[in-house]
């Protein structure tokens, strides 16, 4: 089975890794088409269109041509362009997948993209976070996986320097509860020595530094929004103690994708919260060791790349 993503943007660099690990895991091919690059993140990129010449766009032609499978991801349909190519032109007995990953315009207008998928009769619908599902419930959750064996994505010897030091990586800042989390740090830190924490805010750097300095840290704050973002999973993956502020809806559907009872997260869903939880890490180096082990041994057990390329894998084939 040939699979082309076509995408605007890479969200979170996640089509790149997805579609590695279903070219390096099972006999299908995989290509990811991007046209935008946003941030400064420096995610890899597969046939990027600003900088393919003529022999690239004659390889995204042809793929256009001979795939069997269009992974839109984001908003992108077969309306959007691709260099000079529009995908409704290579249609004809494609199977069509529309996968949502919180863009703003459809958490703002999900009614809007659900009509636009009634209309086209289109039900091969995927959504990268168990909340999106309530948005767009014909759909199906398949996680965002990330490559836990690659390097940057393993755990690290700490080197200590008396306090907790805490990785927080904000695309956008207001979704990330990045005010309430320095609200706490501070408070905090005009307390005991004890419970002194430093932030490493990683902020607008290319990706690959940000792996980096999040493996040097004792802990990973996600956010508070209910749910869980691709930094969660770097953490879990690099061992960190991962504090996120998980609903009941996203936990219970995560232990059923997965069939597990206990989840690695520390969950706070409040600026109280936060700060009890900053506070036992801070206190017990002992406690985030342990907090540290169940988040790489979950990732391993469950949240691994042959599990989830296997569940996407099955998605295609039926």
């Amino acid at each position: 089975m040939k699979i082309l993503m076509l995408t605007e943007n890479d969200p979170a660099g996640v089509g790149v890794l997805f579609a590695r690990a279903v070219n390096g895991l099972t006999g299908h091919s995989c290509r990811l088409v991007t046209t935008q690059t946003r941030y400064t993140h420096g995610f890899d990129k597969d046939l990027h269109i600003p900088w393919l010449d003529q022999t690239g766009l004659d390889e995204v032609e042809e793929l256009l041509r001979e795939s069997d499978v269009f992974h839109f991801h984001l908003l992108a349909d077969e309306d959007y362009s691709f260099g000079p190519f529009r995908a409704r032109d290579f249609m004809r007995g494609k199977r069509i997948v529309h996968h949502h990953h919180g863009h703003p315009d459809f958490r703002a207008n999900p009614e809007k993209y659900r009509a636009k998928y009634r209309a086209r009769k289109r039900d091969k619908l995927l959504v990268s976070t168990p909340d999106l599902l309530l948005m767009l419930p014909e759909a199906r959750w398949i996680p965002n996986l990330v490559p836990i064996m690659d390097p940057l994505y393993t755990p690290a010897k700490k080197n200590g320097n008396g306090c907790l030091r805490v990785a927080h990586s904000p695309t956008r800042k207001e979704l990330k509860n990045t005010d309430e989390l320095i609200r706490t740090v501070e408070k905090l830190n005009a307390g005991s020595p004890r419970t002194r924490v430093e932030l490493d805010m990683q902020d607008d750097i290319p990706h690959r530094e940000c792996l980096e300095r999040k493996r040097r840290c004792h802990a990973l704050f996600d956010h508070m929004q209910g749910y869980y973002g691709v930094s969660s999973l770097e953490g879990l993956s690099q061992g960190l103690p991962t504090i996120a502020g998980l609903d009941d809806w996203n936990s219970s559907r995560i232990r059923d994708f997965f069939g597990c009872d206990d989840l690695p997260w520390l969950a706070a869903r409040n600026s109280s919260e936060l700060e009890q939880v900053l506070l036992g890490l801070a206190r017990d180096p002992a406690k985030r060791e342990e907090a540290g082990r169940k988040s790489r041994v979950f990732m391993e057990k469950y949240w691994n790349e042959e599990n989830i390329v296997s569940r996407l894998i099955d998605f295609y084939e039926n």
